[in-house]
């Protein structure tokens, strides 16, 4: 299915800033504004998903964010949140368990 590139970007957006729209995994008033404008795009290019972004509107958690970012995105938006949270470095101190 297709998303238009708006919907992708603001979801990107809203999962790259992680540690700026979210408080305590749920998103805080800035990040309420995109999530909402998002929303918005996504219900006017598909009104299949209105129930499912009903749902986050309710209960905006990161996990629930996530269910629409997997939609849009694929895996993409797991690898975003990722990169988010841990940067763009990955270190192997060699300790093995």
């Amino acid at each position: 299915m297709r998303f238009g590139p708006d919907v992708k970007s603001l979801l990107r957006k809203l999962i790259l800033g992680y540690s700026l729209y979210f408080s305590n995994g749920i998103l805080n008033s800035e990040g309420r504004k995109i999530f909402e404008e998002l929303a918005r795009m996504l219900i006017y290019e598909h009104p299949e998903y209105k129930s499912v972004v009903k749902k986050v509107r309710n209960n905006p958690t990161l996990e629930n964010v996530l269910k629409i970012g997997r939609i849009v995105l694929g895996d993409e938006a797991d690898r975003l949140l990722e990169l988010a949270i841990y940067g763009p470095y990955s270190y192997d101190i060699g300790i093995k368990l």
